[in-house]
């Protein structure tokens, strides 16, 4: 077969090139469409239930991604509480709320909010804190003063040290947030601002990534492919024989990230990377051909009958290495991640495109060099194998071999200990991400996440929404009631059913229960003043059950809910877990203070509803009365907790819901509120966790499918899972040193774990494939094995040392995931070469017979390969 088709493609190369170049145009045209997506909200389905009730709050409280601008004076003896750094903050606050993309009504910034002060007992003055700038130390301390009495201000808006000022700027899409960053900065500096001046925040560091991505994609796959180039030119020393894997891989990518974009799909950070996965995997299977060509070929052959005899002999293995590949990326096909998904199925497609090229292409290619060329190569290799110095790999190869039988026990032994070396590390392996952590630790958005995080309560947010339940069993009891007084009302002569039906009707268009209760109660109060005395009464009594029920319904002005909000909120604080929590609670305390006597013994809880009630009502004479809305729903019904964290850690959220757990179980909520969870910082969580739980049966499953195709591929169970050894070694290796040294599992990782299974295995094919090969014409193990270790060796360790050395570029990126990718190919490489030339061998001689029945044991037992 595969003799057939190389010949073939020789015979009609034109052809070849020219459905290549089309394919390659067709698809390459479509890229300029680019679209890029790096919201880690994406990373769950639309309809996935937190994704929708994250979606849901945020809408019902008014909530917005927001940028975290943090102003830093270290120097001044006041910190940022001096006349100068007051009045930058002020013109600076100015400046951002005129920024297009920013909700200017919600900005949170001293210079935006107001101070809640005493005017008289009962009354209270809504000023701006900072009404203009101040010029004068004395009007600098008293902003301080103003601001350490107001809780919700302090460790939000100014540092508890006062050496920082907070501006929570609220953007209306954070596909904005680097462009609003940017001109953030612009400001800035226009304004001559001199105190350090931090951006943070997780809609920034998002689309950041976003931008730096896209650059790093243009800068590292063509890097990859040049030093891909250059070290197989060092191996070949032959340009035009070196071009063919090039133009291969180049095609593959063009073609896959052409048909990616040009099936509308966005490129999120694991779509960024397919360049850099495809490139090592589209040249893996051409390197084995044109290093068994080049060292078949003699000067004088001909290249077509050396080529078909090539593929004849590496058909098989090409094949199979490739649709191994293609599983191990499929796999991703089932995990609930979308944007893994398209990663999964596009790579598994440039798979199938780059074997389809190597089949091809790369027969017509070497067919259309001119002999003249392929006799200096071939010149050249003969030169090298005569030369110590040019056959050096081979004869270390041809060593290795030798060493990998006679210590066959050493290496089978070291093999154990490494595996059980590296469970324990497994075991170690701490799942955890966080999106700001994908920049290098001197990035910009790293040091001014670690900077205000270590001032500020938190620049992370997540959020507990409380919602009360039986408000349906509320409106079945009113309408029971109003059942009884309407009968009641028909038998003193009054008809009010039909009317109070109507009644219902309209209120019902209010939306929800409160609000229906709220419309319908005013309804009632007007009719009053249409209807006679005696009917009055029984709309009175109405009236009194509708009110009874609005009451009823609305939790959130009852001191009993208020209370074990705020409990809440101090048990984590006191946990550690939260920096800081802010509620309702907070806001009615605060003007309760203030209405009573200013001082701070009278920070409590009014006792009854109506006190509530009352602090929220003075509330809303203030300059930013919508702030109430952001903690409680109109009707009451629902209200909203803001957590700040100071970490975006996955097990940092963790902690606080674990915290919120014990919290509840000890002390469960009043009867009929339940608690549901949103936030960006939450959400990460969440497809983390679906994440490790999807990848984790790709990978099994994948591992079983691949189990699967090497007994078929090699008719044998024993050789299927001798196979199958340096890809299980190879995992364990890569996560058991992950797990030492402390490296979390994140995204990029997860991914990795299909890489493995497609590389770690194709060695294994290739030298199984080979040995049996050997097998059949030396009928002798040892001898088979001998001739393995020479041409097909070679080819495993040209194609590990070309993908390694080429992608070590990658850690000097400045996108910690581009570094991993780096790391780990590298690595995957250089542990299952390792693992196929040594512990293979190794396994294989203690039991030669179990693996190759038919194999003859040399004349001379004693005498090692």
């Amino acid at each position: 077969m595969g003799e057939r088709l190389a010949s073939w493609c020789i015979d009609h190369r034109r052809w070849i090139f020219a459905a290549m170049a089309l394919l390659a145009i067709t698809l390459g045209v479509l890229i300029p469409r680019i679209q890029i997506d790096t919201d880690p909200e994406n990373m769950l389905p639309a309809n996935q239930a937190d994704r929708i009730l994250h979606d849901q709050v945020q809408e019902q409280f008014n909530l917005h991604d927001m940028i975290v601008v943090g102003q830093v004076n270290d120097d001044h003896p006041e910190g940022v509480f001096n006349p100068d750094s007051l009045a930058a903050h002020y013109q600076l606050t100015r400046a951002i709320e005129q920024i297009d993309g920013v909700v200017r009504r919600d900005l949170l910034s001293m210079a935006a909010v107001d101070n809640v002060e005493q005017a008289a007992p009962g009354t209270i003055d809504y000023d701006w804190l900072i009404p203009t700038p101040p010029e004068t130390q004395e009007e600098a301390d008293r902003i301080r003063a103003a601001v350490e009495r107001l809780p919700m201000y302090q460790g939000t808006l100014a540092s508890e040290d006062g050496t920082a000022a907070g501006i929570f700027v609220p953007i209306e899409s954070k596909d904005h947030s680097h462009r609003i960053a940017g001109e953030i900065r612009a400001a800035a500096e226009a304004l001559g601002i001199e105190d350090e001046l931090h951006i943070t925040g997780q809609p920034v560091a998002q689309d950041t990534f976003g931008v730096e991505m896209f650059q790093q994609m243009a800068i590292s796959a063509p890097l990859a492919g040049l030093i891909i180039f250059l070290v197989m030119l060092f191996f070949f020393r032959n340009i035009p024989l070196v071009i063919a894997p090039m133009l291969l891989a180049m095609t593959t990518v063009i073609a896959t990230m052409g048909l990616l974009i040009g099936t509308g799909f966005t490129v999120h950070i694991m779509s960024s990377m397919i360049p850099i996965f495809l490139m090592p995997i589209a040249v893996v299977a051409s390197i084995h051909v044109l290093s068994n060509f080049a060292d078949r070929y003699r000067p004088g052959d001909d290249p077509r009958r050396v080529m078909a005899g090539v593929m004849e002999r590496l058909y098989k293995p090409v094949l199979f290495t490739a649709l191994t590949t293609g599983v191990g990326f499929a796999s991703l096909m089932f995990t609930p991640i979308p944007p893994v998904q398209v990663f999964g199925g596009f790579i598994s497609f440039g798979v199938l495109l780059a074997l389809v090229l190597t089949l091809t292409f790369i027969p017509a290619y070497v067919g259309s060099l001119s002999r003249k060329n392929l006799d200096r190569m071939a010149e050249r290799v003969r030169r090298q194998q005569n030369d110590t110095e040019g056959s050096r790999m081979c004869a270390v190869l041809d060593t290795t071999g030798r060493l990998a039988v006679r210590g066959r026990a050493w290496i089978v032994g070291g093999l154990v200990v490494l595996v059980a070396v590296a469970v324990f590390g497994i075991t170690q392996i701490q799942i955890n991400d966080n999106p700001t952590r994908w920049f290098k630790a001197n990035h910009d958005i790293r040091v001014a996440d670690e900077v205000l995080n270590d001032r500020f309560a938190g620049t992370y947010e997540a959020y507990i929404r409380l919602r009360q339940t039986g408000l349906e069993e509320v409106a079945e009891r009113l309408d029971a009631e109003a059942q009884e007084i309407l009968e009641a009302a028909e038998d003193d002569g009054f008809e009010l059913q039909e009317r109070w039906e109507r009644l219902n009707a309209e209120a019902a268009d209010e939306g929800p229960i409160g609000d229906r209760m709220e419309a319908l109660a005013t309804e009632i109060d007007d009719l009053l003043f249409e209807v006679d005395l005696d009917e009055a009464e029984h709309w009175e009594a109405l009236l009194d059950a509708v009110e009874a029920a609005r009451t009823e319904t609305r939790a959130f002005q009852s001191p009993e809910h208020l209370g074990w909000m705020a409990e809440l909120q101090e048990h984590l604080v006191e946990a550690g877990v939260v920096g800081k929590a802010n509620s309702l609670a907070d806001l009615v305390r605060t003007v309760n203070r203030e209405l009573i006597s200013g001082e701070p013994e009278d920070y409590r809880l009014p006792g009854t509803s109506g006190g509530v009630s009352q602090a929220i009502l003075s509330f809303q004479g203030s300059h930013r009365p919508h702030d109430l809305w952001r903690f409680v729903t109109p009707d009451y019904t629902e209200a909203n907790v803001w957590l700040q964290l100071p970490s975006g850690d996955n097990q940092d959220m963790a902690r606080v819901l674990d915290a919120v757990d014990a919290f509840v179980a000890e002390h469960p909520p009043p009867e009929g509120v339940e608690l549901d969870w949103a936030g960006a910082t939450y959400i990460n969580l969440v497809w983390q966790g679906e994440m490790v739980e999807g990848m984790l049966f790709a990978l099994l499953s994948a591992f079983a499918v691949v189990l699967v195709m090497m007994i078929a591929l090699f008719r044998s169970l024993t050789l299927g899972v001798l196979a199958m050894l340096p890809l299980t070694v190879t995992i364990a290796f890569i996560y058991g040193v992950m797990g030492l040294v402390g490296k979390d599992y994140d995204m990029p990782v997860a991914v990795l774990s299909s890489l493995s299974i497609g590389l770690s295995v194709d060695f294994a094919i290739h030298f199984i494939q080979r040995l049996r090969m050997a097998l059949a014409e030396t009928r002798e193990w040892r001898s088979a094995l001998t001739q393995v270790f020479r041409e097909p060796a070679c080819a495993i360790t040209r194609n590990a040392i070309v993908i390694a050395v080429g992608f070590l570029p990658l850690l000097a990126a400045p996108l910690v995931p581009y570094i991993t990718v780096g790391t780990f190919l590298a690595s995957i490489m250089a542990a299952s070469a390792l693992v196929t030339l040594l512990a293979l061998p190794a396994i294989v001689a203690f039991a030669p017979r179990l693996f190759f029945p038919r194999a003859q044991q040399t004349a001379q037992p004693q005498q090692e390969v």
